[in-house]
């Protein structure tokens, strides 16, 4: 599975119902599996960003699908970053000349 860390803002309309910012998130966490991904942790955080979320995902396209139907929802905004295990960054470095 490849792994997406999601950098999240809250929208006006998810501010103006924050108290309900867990019951969301657990909502979201069960629905992941219909898309084939799986959200494995999620912080609330200080700072520049509200949220700070880690998806493991079957594909881009199944990670894509899920993070768009979480945005369209209209309580976030996300910028979503691939994440590379040391694993997988030894394969991508053993590929270099």
């Amino acid at each position: 599975m490849a792994t997406y860390i999601a950098l999240s803002h809250f929208t006006d309309q998810g501010i103006r119902s924050v108290k309900d910012t867990t019951k969301r998130a657990a909502a979201v966490k069960e629905a992941a599996s219909k898309f084939g991904a799986h959200m494995s942790q999620i912080y609330w955080t200080l700072g520049r960003y509200d949220l700070v979320t880690i998806v493991e995902a079957d594909d881009e396209k199944a990670a894509t699908a899920f993070m768009l139907s979480i945005a369209s929802a209209g309580n976030i905004r996300m910028e979503t970053l691939r994440a590379f295990s040391s694993e997988e960054m030894g394969g991508i470095l053993g590929k270099l000349p």
